[in-house]
């Protein structure tokens, strides 16, 4: 029986190129081409983000858990207060103004505001808890930069309603109605959503290939993009974007309302009205001062001096939690409707207990 046998080229060349010095050297090159090709792809087409970062908050700090004690009740009577302030304006009819629609988003901002960074902040430090998933640490950081933001324009949004009453008092009916005003903070929501949805995005594009151990007390957005090992030339834009419009324009437009008001009251006769009209303004004052001054001076000094990291962090805690506390406690005290509707709540319960 003849075996018949079939000659195949390919597999001959195959065989040359397997066995040859010259074709063993042929492969070896071009295997190696097409490995570093899929490599500079790869590359290209992916960043390196961690799996989880470290929050370093405090470095060589005795006792302070007491802090982080302190803190959690900070965030408690915060709590109180702030949901007290909100069904107050919630049940009680003639609170349902402009005006107060403005303060129930500003104690609404305040309780989640500090929802989303106080209980996070105690389990971390705590009870020691301090690495944070990679997505996590980009949710916490959009959170409490949004409300934070929200925050701040609210203020603008109380000035402006002072601003109208004052100068214009025979319009502020017309002028600051339900409507505008709703339409005005859906906007400033809006807004303020997608700047910080954007800011927080370009995290995203950034590769992290050192240290993943953030030098703060939560994932703020500094800290973060500094650890990245690419071109952060675009964060350090709209950080500085987001520098102006909720600190440096708020405060400018604050302070031209009150140069405006300043220069109304001046032309009002009676020292009685000018003190009276003064008095409605007190509150938002002693709100700005405590959400503003802190966080302006913080700023100011890490750019004119060096401020020690505990220091930093100890200001940076109290900017974001204590006005929220204060808040409340100053539109109860202050303002002399909600007193009036607080008594006209407690009588009302009384009376229905008595019946």
């Amino acid at each position: 029986m003849r075996h018949q046998s079939s000659w195949n080229p390919q597999l001959c060349m195959f065989m040359e190129l397997t066995f040859s010095p010259a074709g063993h050297h042929y492969l070896t090159r071009n295997i190696a081409m097409g490995l570093e090709q899929k490599l500079i792809i790869g590359f290209n087409a992916t960043f390196v983000h961690p799996g989880r970062f470290y929050l370093g908050g405090f470095s060589d700090m005795a006792h302070d858990n007491y802090y982080y004690v302190f803190l959690c009740f900070v965030y408690i009577f915060t709590v109180v207060g702030n949901v007290l302030l909100i069904l107050i304006i919630w049940l009680v009819k003639t609170l349902h103004t402009p005006k107060y629609m403005i303060v129930f988003n500003l104690a609404l901002t305040d309780l989640c505001g500090s929802t989303a960074l106080i209980p996070k902040l105690l389990d971390t430090f705590l009870f020691d808890r301090r690495y944070i998933l990679y997505e996590a640490c980009l949710s916490y950081m959009f959170f409490v930069l949004f409300f934070a933001s929200i925050q701040s324009w609210t203020l603008v949004i109380m000035a402006y309603d002072r601003f109208i009453a004052i100068c214009f008092p025979l319009r502020y009916h017309s002028i600051v109605t339900k409507t505008s005003i709703g339409a005005v903070l859906a906007f400033v929501w809006l807004l303020i959503t997608s700047i910080i949805a954007s800011t927080v995005g370009l995290i995203d594009r950034l590769s992290f290939c050192g240290s993943f151990v953030v030098k703060s007390f939560f994932c703020d957005h500094g800290p973060v993009f500094y650890l990245a090992c690419n071109d952060t030339s675009l964060n350090h834009i709209m950080a500085y974007v987001a520098l102006v419009i909720f600190i440096c324009i708020p405060l400018i437009l604050i302070a031209f309302t009150y140069v405006c008001i300043s220069i109304a009251l001046s032309r009002i006769a009676s020292g009685e009205e000018r003190l009276k009209a003064l008095k409605t303004c007190t509150s938002h004052v002693i709100l700005v001062a405590i959400f503003f001054l802190p966080l302006v001076g913080t700023n100011i000094a890490a750019v004119a001096s060096y401020i020690h990291p505990n220091a930093r962090i100890i200001n940076s805690t109290l900017t974001y939690t204590i006005p929220a506390l204060l808040n409340p406690i100053i539109y109860a005290l202050k303002t002399e409707e909600v007193m009036n509707a607080v008594k006209k709540l407690l009588k009302k319960k009384t009376f229905i207990n008595t019946a």
